[in-house]
């Protein structure tokens, strides 16, 4: 029996340990996506307790507590204390057992903490305690966090209307880490309601200096701001959607759409849908001017509980996998932008392991040999950056495409004790590799190029890939 998360954890056999201890471990981190706060970063943010950076806002251990009976006051609640929310999520972890979290609370207690205690009631309050000691020292802050996994670059995630002033501020701090923002232009085509679509573009008005009036101003005002987002060295863009949309359209009708929109009106779901339509093709061209890459996060469907939603808002842990046909639509969308020759860069990650297939089959369509990888197929996202969803997803992509020219992982989170999911990747693909070497899949001869290839999915295909 091995012991529980040694240092051979998840690697089977004597190449993976290899592959992974003498290659993808040293190898630096770059999270191109992630949702971290920027001013934690500019302000090197000092976390009260352990409770703070580990469970607010993690949406994937609040549900587990609630299904494990836990209520909702010791997870989201203003009335309980840090150490009686972190007691009930102790009390919770034994239940975890095959479920992801269970590994990344220990692995995040070890690498963080250099904890190697199991969490449960019993070592609850000395972990607590221990790791609270730790928080308070200089090297436990923001910034000393994303020292301790050597990380070199993140990407967060920003809206064009924010000031991005946090990122201007880290970069002037001599912060040896790179923080770049990440287009996220989601609410300039959320045109569902009326009133909240013509406040944001009231707000786009006034950051970017232009007089909004018609949607020409708009997407004037849109550019600036990618400008603006260009000079502070962004190169990804990332949409949240929840299907692609391809929807034929004039630009006269979409003119009228605007105008009825911004005027108040409701829309009907054909005029929503051409919007999107029209708002994804100027995105992606803006992004093609500038050499950015895309990125599509699709497939989830957000805010199920109505109850829950209004209480807390989103992103608070009641969303889940969706079904959506979208391929022709996806094939669509992106043959539109190829046909203009402006397809530029893009990664898209799929929420739905069933269309694994379908995205790997995609990339094929429109890779044109100007870089290799042009089109990628995304990690594993959200319920599916695990074991299980990682392995399907690079299985797919092997079968299908290179996974040799895959970008790798990312984080996608908001929490800085997140960076050891690089490393469960990492030894999740050291595994895959190393168990196909080991069955003769994989010539032993061809080792240097092996070895060639973990580095460059751990590290150097991203680098290269974003121009970082």
């Amino acid at each position: 029996m091995k012991n529980f998360m040694d240092e051979n954890f998840l690697l089977q056999t004597e190449t993976a340990q290899k592959l992974y201890h003498e290659h993808a471990a040293k190898m630096p981190i770059i999270d191109y996506h992630c949702h971290l706060i920027p001013q934690m970063v500019a302000d090197d943010y000092k976390f009260k307790s352990l409770t703070e950076i580990w469970l607010g806002g993690d949406h994937y251990k609040w549900r587990a507590m609630r299904t494990n009976g836990v209520d909702e006051r010791f997870c989201t609640g203003k009335d309980t204390t840090d150490w009686e929310k972190f007691e009930k999520w102790a009390e919770t972890v034994p239940y975890t057992f095959r479920n992801p979290l269970y590994h990344w609370t220990h692995l995040e207690l070890k690498t963080a903490f250099g904890i190697n205690k199991i969490l449960n009631p019993q070592t609850a309050r000395e972990i607590y305690d221990e790791c609270n000691e730790k928080l308070a020292q200089p090297e436990y802050s923001a910034r000393g966090m994303m020292r301790r996994y050597h990380v070199e670059t993140v990407c967060t995630t920003d809206d064009p209307i924010d000031s991005l002033e946090y990122h201007i501020k880290t970069r002037e701090s001599g912060f040896e880490i790179k923080m770049l923002p990440t287009w996220r232009p989601d609410k300039a085509m959320a045109v569902e309601v009326p009133a909240d679509f013509r406040s944001y573009v009231e707000k786009l008005g006034e950051v970017s200096g232009v007089t909004i009036s018609n949607f020409d101003d708009m997407i004037a005002a849109l550019r600036k701001r990618h400008d603006f987002f260009a000079e502070q060295g962004c190169r990804l863009s990332d949409h949240g959607i929840e299907e692609f949309y391809a929807e034929d359209y004039t630009d006269a009708e979409i003119k009228a759409i605007f105008n009825k929109v911004y005027g108040g009106a409701e829309l009907t779901k054909e005029e929503i849908l051409k919007f999107k339509s029209a708002m994804l093709v100027i995105f992606g061209e803006m992004d093609w001017e500038k050499g950015w890459t895309q990125q599509f996060h699709y497939g989830a469907i957000r805010n199920n509980n109505t109850k829950m939603f209004k209480l807390l808002g989103a992103d608070t842990g009641f969303d889940s996998i969706g079904e959506f046909t979208t391929a022709k639509a996806m094939a669509k969308f992106l043959d539109r932008l190829n046909t203009n020759g402006k397809l530029t860069k893009t990664i898209l990650y799929n929420l739905n392991p069933c269309a694994n297939e379908v995205i790997a089959t995609m990339l094929g369509n429109f890779q044109d040999g100007s870089i290799p990888g042009k089109i990628q197929f995304g990690s594993g996202w959200w319920f599916l950056d695990q074991k299980d969803g990682m392995e399907k997803q690079m299985n797919a992509l092997s079968v299908l495409g290179l996974l040799s020219r895959f970008v790798g992982m990312l984080t996608d989170s908001r929490s800085f004790l997140s960076y050891p999911r690089h490393e469960y990747f990492r030894r999740t693909l050291c595994n895959l590799v190393g168990r196909d070497v080991e069955n003769g899949e994989i010539p032993a001869s061809e080792m240097d190029r092996v070895n060639q290839m973990i580095e460059d999915i751990s590290y150097n295909n991203a680098k290269n890939f974003f121009k970082f």
